[in-house]
């Protein structure tokens, strides 16, 4: 029999909107600072350099409004569930580079960039909330509290991404760094579902995967813990498998607490 399907984790609209609002400032407050010879340092991330880094962080938080402002998606198209999200986002990464190369040299003046699209966001995303509906994304229909979830992913991620380019030390806002946390926790096991393996991320998520025999009490004989950056860089592919248990930067126990085949979840 197939393991039982856990009810998705609940996040709270308003601890979310917070969290986003926090993380952005973060990097908001850091872009400002920047120096022309800094906005065209390389990244990790392929050909962008800080200034289209800094660009998709703008427009990532903007789309949030966009698609609130069209119309709730109807038809026949399948709704993507927030634990799919993180790998329903690898098919459109050209798509979005494109987009942001254009963002990038369109918008010039970053800071005017990042202050409309924060205005554009609280203006859209009250903190009393707003009636649930769906939103049209990239990646098909989602349900706007969780994608509003997602857009801690996207922050925290490239708030990661802009200190190592840069050697900064860009804060992390606690509960953003949860939530990405633990939605990310929740790919690996929506992906590989079972009861073999525990993951644990102190302090923020613990979650069971891998199928086969189910350990039912005292510690389990498969268990991985890692701290929550080096997890969500191993699930967007910034650090690799091996490269985290040689740096002892992952511990895993047990002959299945093996995470290589199923890393990265997030390209």
């Amino acid at each position: 029999m197939p393991p039982a399907k856990k009810r998705p984790r609940a996040y709270d609209h308003l601890r979310t909107r917070t969290a986003v609002l926090a993380q952005y400032a973060h990097v908001r407050d850091a872009v400002r600072l920047l120096t022309p010879d800094q906005l065209a340092r390389p990244t990790r991330l392929g050909d962008w350099t800080v200034r289209e880094l800094a660009a998709h962080v703008a427009m990532g938080l903007a789309s949030v409004g966009r698609a609130l402002d069209q119309p709730e998606p109807r038809g026949p198209r399948p709704e993507v569930a927030l634990e799919q999200w993180p790998s329903a986002t690898a098919a459109h990464a050209g798509r979005i580079a494109e987009d942001v190369v254009d963002l990038a040299v369109g918008s010039p003046d970053l800071t005017t960039l990042f202050a409309e699209a924060e205005a554009g966001f609280t203006e859209a995303v009250p903190a009393s909330g707003a009636p649930p509906r769906l939103l049209p994304t990239r990646v098909g229909s989602m349900r706007s509290a969780d994608y509003l979830v997602t857009r801690t992913v996207e922050l925290i991620v490239h708030t990661d991404d802009l200190n190592e380019a840069l050697g900064l030390e860009i804060p992390y806002d606690r509960q953003a760094l949860a939530a990405c946390t633990r939605l990310l926790a929740d790919t690996l096991a929506d992906r590989a579902p079972g009861g073999s393996v525990e993951v644990r991320v102190p302090p923020f998520a613990v979650v069971q995967c891998i199928g086969g025999p189910k350990h039912t009490r005292g510690t389990p004989p498969n268990v991985v813990e890692t701290s929550p950056l080096t997890w969500i860089r191993l699930a967007t592919g910034r650090t690799a498998w091996a490269r985290a248990l040689e740096d002892a930067e992952v511990s895993a126990s047990g002959e299945r607490a093996d995470l290589a085949e199923l890393l990265p979840l997030m390209g």
